[in-house]
């Protein structure tokens, strides 16, 4: 099993571009509408995935900003690339009590993207629900 978020924007290809360009994130598939604009996409992050899509006007979809949490082993060299890229650092590079040195950065739509060590472990199967 798998969760695998999704985030709506009002500007796909901008949030494409920004999160492959600017985050280092790899595109997948890029699913486009007649007019070229973004309809779906899939960005990996290793071997899990963020989808993005374009906002619908369905409030029960299009829910506004998230904070997202992904790993690395490079906090700082990964933030002097995302803020020499231009984007807007939320939190300094910091280490954290629970033993993560991490930072994190906003999209151009307000979502932020947290960069850290600390590495969540599942629980034995015995105990998951």
């Amino acid at each position: 099993m798998s969760i695998h978020v999704t985030l709506r924007y009002d500007d796909p290809r901008a949030a494409l571009d920004f999160l492959t360009g600017t985050l280092g994130l790899t595109a997948g598939m890029v699913a486009t509408g007649d007019d070229g604009a973004v309809a779906h996409a899939e960005l990996f992050w290793g071997d899990t995935a963020v989808m993005i899509g374009a906002r619908a006007g369905d409030p029960r979809f299009d829910t506004g900003r998230a904070v997202l949490y992904l790993t690395t082993d490079t906090p700082d060299a990964l933030c002097d690339k995302a803020v020499g890229a231009g984007a807007e650092l939320v939190q300094e590079l910091t280490d954290q009590d629970y033993g993560s040195r991490e930072f994190a950065v906003a999209d151009p739509e307000g979502n932020v993207w947290c960069f850290g060590t600390y590495v969540p472990t599942a629980p034995a199967a015995d105990t998951a629900p």
